[in-house]
């Protein structure tokens, strides 16, 4: 038996790892554990946005309809492809009963707090911390080609504005003027000041260095296989033996439901859909956007930093299908040519695919497991994990410890959900 931990955290992703350091910095001791290796699922090739524009959530009035018209499509941006999937189908039905408008302002209202939270921690954090991950508070542009587009985009922008996000409308030649790198032709565009942007590898990278350097333990290869609550604590049994602990935190992003007959939750696999996302990076090319883009005639992310260049993005559900499609890696080149004087990078680095742990109304779920007393989530962040890693892990750490959170906890409680 090893050392017992105060609290064992199952993932070392962007979330699992943000967490265990609000832990570390609350005096306790960690050891964190992960089935593959850090920052294996959707923390590595993500666009890297901290985004509170990014509030409003996927499950919105019109998108079963939007969803429905692309079926056919698997370039489209929202894709799901039509298959024999009771899981999936279940999740679908809960989750178009969250596409109206009510419930659409409810989800965007809890999404604000924890990115809000999340943007200002950050910076804190890669200050006191000396987070080596290429940040740079950049703001971030949505562009259209579309002047259709450019109108429906508009319309949140009410509520983001309500929510304290920083607005400003500017009309497409006036873009065309500011922007050296897109062409001409900009229907309009929003851009978000109070938005930033890092690269998230690094992110990843950085958080378990500084992990390790307060005193944390991380174990890469040690899938956990069954969680067991014992009087004062858990018993968790590994792949590589038995680990007690006071407490546990399942921070496994979307893979979180593949664990719920081990935590005796199986309400998880019907609360949670792997979502896929594509990325390419590129070596910047010498004319690259002067903060991100989202290409939104498309969905498509367009990010830059000293070290590399990214377009990504798109929503896929087809279960944990790991097979790169050219079609929808194309479709983001596509895009960016559409858009962009100089679309792609002269070396492509990485083609990449990963999944984005989708709750059924796109909040996350953070708090203790329902029936345990020990046992907590940290999951469900769809595509804002790294946006919201560091207000996840504070809000871990102060419920843990019984204190009164900044923000409200209330809609993020796993109880919503296991009904």
């Amino acid at each position: 038996m090893e050392q017992r931990s105060d609290v064992v955290v199952v993932g070392a992703g962007v979330v699992g790892l943000a967490t265990a350091l609000a832990l570390l910095a609350d005096g306790r001791s960690v050891r964190v554990i992960e089935a593959r290796t850090i920052g294996s699922g959707s923390s590595h090739g993500n666009c890297g946005t901290i985004t509170p524009s990014h509030a409003p959530p996927l499950a919105a009035p019109g998108r079963v309809g939007e969803a429905l018209r692309m079926i056919l499509r698997p370039d489209a941006p929202l894709y799901i492809r039509p298959r024999v999937d009771a899981g999936l189908w279940r999740w679908l039905w809960r989750f178009a009963g969250r596409c109206n408008l009510q419930d659409w302002e409810a989800s965007a209202r809890a999404k604000s707090l924890l990115l809000n939270d999340s943007r200002e921690r950050l910076a804190e954090w890669i200050r006191a911390y000396g987070l080596a991950c290429e940040f740079a508070a950049s703001g971030e542009d949505y562009v259209f080609r579309s002047l259709a587009a450019f109108e429906r985009g508009q319309r949140e922008l009410d509520l983001l504005r309500e929510l304290g996000v920083e607005v400003e409308v500017i009309e497409g030649p006036a873009y065309d003027a500011m922007e050296p790198a897109v062409l001409p032709g900009t229907a309009g565009a929003i851009r978000f000041r109070g938005d930033a942007v890092l690269r998230p590898d690094r992110y990843v990278d950085e958080l378990a260095r500084v992990v390790r350097a307060h005193g944390g333990v991380i174990d890469e290869d040690r899938p956990l296989q069954r969680l067991d609550e014992r009087g004062a604590g858990v018993a968790l049994q590994t792949a590589h033996g038995t680990l007690e602990a006071g407490e546990v935190v399942i921070a496994a992003g979307a893979w979180s439901p593949r664990l719920a007959q081990a935590l005796d939750a199986r309400w998880l696999g019907r609360a949670m859909q792997p979502g896929k996302g594509y990325s390419i990076t590129y070596d910047p090319p010498a004319l690259v956007p002067r903060r991100p883009l989202v290409l939104r005639d498309w969905s498509v992310c367009v990010t830059s930093w000293p070290s590399g260049f990214r377009l990504g993005s798109t929503m896929e559900f087809s279960g944990f299908d790991s097979r790169l499609h050219p079609r929808r890696l194309a479709a983001l080149e596509r895009a960016a040519r559409a858009s962009l004087r100089e679309p792609v990078g002269p070396v492509v680095r990485e083609r990449w695919c990963g999944w984005r742990p989708m709750s059924c109304d796109d909040v996350p779920i953070i708090g203790r497991l329902p029936g345990h007393r020990h046992s907590w989530l940290a999951t469900g962040h769809g595509m804002m994990g790294v946006g919201m890693s560091a207000g996840t892990g504070q809000l871990v750490a102060d419920l843990m410890a019984g204190r009164v959170p900044a923000m409200d906890p209330g809609p993020f409680d796993p109880a919503r959900l296991a009904g």
